[in-house]
């Protein structure tokens, strides 16, 4: 999967939009309702690269299973997770994450209270 594959993969997501919000190395992929980021996709020493938002267990565990799963590049490590492309990460576990990040970070509805 290249760069522009992968932004039409994220394009798919309710209220997605692309954003270069530092130059054109950097896609960031936002909600439109709040412009959260959910993924940001870059290459890094040749290789294609995405942050993305994950519960910190889960990312815990991301990162024990796969090689190409690391703590965020330049974000909190806690919360972020970047996966290396074309590596040892199977597409459906990608798209998962991506899904996961998406979801933790769209516009939360509140409750009425009654």
């Amino acid at each position: 999967m290249d760069k522009r594959e992968l932004i039409e993969y994220c394009l798919t997501y309710p209220d997605a939009f692309e954003d270069y919000p530092f130059d054109e190395n950097w896609t960031a992929m936002r909600h439109n309702s709040n412009k959260k980021s959910f993924a940001f996709i870059y290459e890094r020493d040749g290789r294609l690269c995405v942050n993305l938002k994950c519960d910190p267990m889960k990312a815990d565990f991301l990162r024990r299973v796969y090689h190409d799963v690391t703590a965020g590049y330049h974000m909190n490590k806690e919360h972020w997770n970047t996966v290396v492309l074309g590596g040892d990460v199977p597409d459906p576990q990608l798209f998962e994450m991506i899904g996961d990040s998406h979801e933790l970070t769209k516009t939360k509805t509140k409750r009425r209270k009654e």
